[in-house]
């Protein structure tokens, strides 16, 4: 397994938003080793723009507010969303990493995951000009007109960054927890499925409820 222990001095000094795309694990020990929690939230809080602005597909509930607004609400909820969701998916990756003797902190584990939010960026300008320049595309999900010129490039680049983003994250996960990519792998893997159960669980007794009312 490749790790990137070496001393300070030998360690040359990235830039994360630009090492990670191809040298996740070394700019995850650059993270843990160099960086702070702040500056983690820096980069996730700017990533979450990007993955706030993808969301907003077929999001039709969504106020009536206009493109300029949502896109200003995305840029104010991005430090939230991302700290929830990054100290989330680090607490998992923390606990079900032992299950493999991880020894990576919830602290490692967070500024690790930080980086994967980086990819997400590239989005910005993509869903930027989609929500400006033919928002009812973008929101109502059953939107039947042509759709804009901007929506390949846009499915395209979200699909590819969706998978580097993973990439990326098993990535950050091995080098923090000091495990191979399988168990990182795994560490990711698992919770997903055990979330995913819950949720179907969930909204099954959910809907049986819902009949069950409808029948009263």
């Amino acid at each position: 397994m490749e790790n990137y222990n070496d001393t300070q001095q030998e360690r040359p000094k990235l830039n994360p938003f630009l090492s990670v795309w191809l040298h996740p694990k070394q700019t995850a020990r650059y993270m843990i080793d160099e960086k702070t929690i702040g500056y983690a939230i820096l980069i996730l809080s700017i990533g979450y723009i990007g993955s706030l602005l993808s969301g907003l597909i077929d999001q039709e509930f969504i106020p009536d507010f206009s493109p300029w607004v949502l896109a200003l609400l995305c840029v104010i909820f991005a430090p939230i969303a991302g700290i929830i969701g990054t100290g989330f998916s680090a607490l998992l990756a923390w606990l079900f990493g032992k299950l493999f003797k991880g020894t990576g902190t919830f602290s490692d584990l967070f500024r690790s995951l930080s980086l994967t939010t980086i990819p997400f960026i590239v989005l910005i300008p993509f869903y930027i000009i989609w929500l400006i320049t033919s928002p009812e595309s973008l929101l109502d999900a059953n939107f039947i007109g042509p759709f804009p010129w901007i929506f390949w490039p846009t499915m395209l680049v979200t699909i590819v960054v969706s998978i580097w983003s993973f990439v990326i994250s098993v990535g950050a996960v091995a080098e923090a927890h000091q495990i191979s990519n399988w168990m990182a792998f795994f560490t990711i893997f698992i919770p997903s499925i055990i979330l995913f159960v819950i949720f179907f669980v969930l909204f099954f007794i959910i809907m049986i409820g819902i009949i069950g009312i409808g029948m009263m």
